[in-house]
């Protein structure tokens, strides 16, 4: 049975993380952890996590880079010690399932190297924007498909930390973490779907990962760059 690392990344989330860290813990067994990378709070966020480190083994407090969002998942995810990397925000909710749903996958399908799985989008008080995710964006794999289009969020995905020889580090310039894990996972392994919802993706104004847009040029611009930082990659393995 594969064994999970969650990865979380925080910074000044203490009016969401405790909930987020609850519906997490609440399905983890004892070989799974919990790697909270805190990027610098200056809110009570450290003190939260240090109380659930001191109650609970599985939670393991890492001081982050303070570079940013993509560099504390990318310090985060080095800690990993299981066998599947789950990234996690700080303000969202996990349905129950989820991580049950995320093994059985991997366990089912040794060639799978990365999933996602469809979340509901909800305001800051879980009040329902869109039921789905996936329809919002029209989600499904391939690499040409994510490259112009994004389906990968980083709160809605999962992969083998085997992955991680391919995946880190992340170039500092790539348009979001979530977006380099996916098309790196499209290159050297396999990417499947599920269709199922397992988590409230919580949208406000202080959301660490977003999906909105920006102008046309400025798409292009990052596409740009993610291409040439991906074939950089692709050279140097």
């Amino acid at each position: 049975m594969a064994t999970i690392s969650v990865v979380m990344a925080s910074y000044n989330g203490e009016k969401y993380i405790q909930a987020q860290i609850d519906s997490i813990l609440n399905q983890l067994d004892k070989k799974d952890e919990l790697i909270i990378s805190d990027d610098g709070s200056t809110d009570n966020t450290v003190s939260i996590i240090r109380q659930y480190a001191l109650q609970d083994t599985r939670v393991i407090y890492v001081k982050g880079p303070c570079k940013g969002v993509i560099a504390n998942f990318d310090y985060g995810f080095g800690f990993a010690s299981n066998d599947i990397i789950v990234p996690s925000d700080q303000d969202d909710i996990w349905k129950p399932d989820k991580i049950k749903v995320i093994r059985n996958i991997f366990d089912a399908d040794n060639s799978i190297t990365c999933m996602l799985h469809d979340v509901e989008v909800v305001d800051q008080d879980l009040q329902v924007i869109n039921p789905s995710f996936f329809s919002l964006r029209k989600s499904k794999t391939g690499f040409i498909n994510n490259l112009i289009k994004n389906s990968y969020m980083g709160s809605a995905m999962a992969f083998r930390r085997s992955m991680l020889r391919y995946i880190s580090p992340i170039p500092g310039d790539v348009p979001m973490h979530d977006q380099w894990i996916g098309l790196i996972n499209e290159l050297y392994g396999q990417v499947t779907l599920c269709q199922k919802t397992l988590g409230l993706y919580r949208r406000h104004n202080n959301n660490i990962s977003s999906f909105t847009h920006g102008n046309i040029s400025h798409m292009i611009d990052s596409r740009y760059r993610l291409s040439i930082d991906l074939l950089k990659r692709y050279i140097k393995k």
